[in-house]
């Protein structure tokens, strides 16, 4: 499946690559592809990175230690997405407006660097969740070939312990704009507090679990892998106190446990 992947991209190389690069799981897969293909015939590529409020400082660490350790040029482009008309409000298009941004920028960048080709670390798995953000791709020409492929997010885990790669196993890390429902308002305290709180979690209960710290107004719901639902319990009191000092007034636990996109339950998909 790696050489299946690398015969896709090879097309791509001798016009240049921009790649839109989270430091996730399918983004990191896509840019160690890419260094071994430069290293076969050179060709221009860079990967960018996203920065705002709604990423995590430790992302953006993350993104530019594995940029560094592949040894490919890394781009940074800050914006702010509570400026982005429409975004505050969180509507059930929010990604949309977002990519559509971040899209833009990128494509502008990539047209200033002679880079003639947009890809992105869109999965298999993706066409069959809510992503509204896809529209904005296909409006900016980008190109998604772990979709195209139909490579799901296990094969992508199985390419990258392959390929010896230091995030086979991280968690997905999806915008922190996603703990919020729908219709809600968005705001910087907003985005601190739940990213504070996240944090909090991870260090009580484990840098490398799947964890979401839900927000509901003031309630903080937290969703945890059900093998981590015991030591929650076990550490009750801290958490409690170490989420109201951020300002949450109330803490719960859901049952269910951890449950990806959560808030996107009933949208049917795009």
């Amino acid at each position: 499946m790696i050489e299946q992947l690398k015969d896709y991209l090879r097309p791509f190389a001798p016009e240049g690559i921009a790649l839109a690069f989270s430091g996730g799981v399918d983004s990191t897969l896509l840019l160690a592809l890419l260094k071994h293909l430069q290293q076969e015939s050179d060709f221009p590529l860079l990967a960018v990175f996203f920065r705002s409020v709604f990423q995590t400082a430790e992302e953006r660490m993350d993104v530019e230690r594995l940029a560094g350790d592949l040894g490919v040029d890394l781009a940074v482009l800050e914006f702010d997405p509570l400026q982005i008309q429409g975004i505050k409000t969180n509507p059930l298009d929010r990604c949309y407006l977002c990519k559509q941004h971040i899209f833009g920028k990128l494509r502008a960048l990539a047209n200033e660097k002679g880079l003639k080709t947009i890809i992105d670390g869109t999965n298999g798995d993706d066409v069959h969740v809510y992503r509204p953000g896809r529209r904005a791709l296909k409006e900016f020409g980008v190109v998604s070939p772990l979709e195209v492929l139909g490579i799901r997010k296990i094969d992508v885990r199985a390419m990258a312990r392959a390929l010896s790669l230091s995030v086979a196993s991280k968690p997905s890390a999806p915008c922190l704009a996603t703990r919020f429902p729908y219709g809600t308002s968005i705001t910087p305290e907003a985005i601190r507090r739940v990213s504070e709180g996240e944090k909090v979690l991870h260090e009580f209960l484990g840098s490398a679990s799947s964890i979401r710290l839900r927000v509901h107004g003031l309630v903080g719901r937290i969703e945890l892998e059900e093998s981590l639902l015991p030591l929650a319990l076990a550490k009750r009191a801290e958490l409690v106190a170490a989420l109201k000092a951020l300002g949450f007034d109330y803490v719960t636990l859901d049952l269910e446990g951890f449950c990806s996109g959560s808030m996107d339950i009933d949208i049917p998909i795009n």
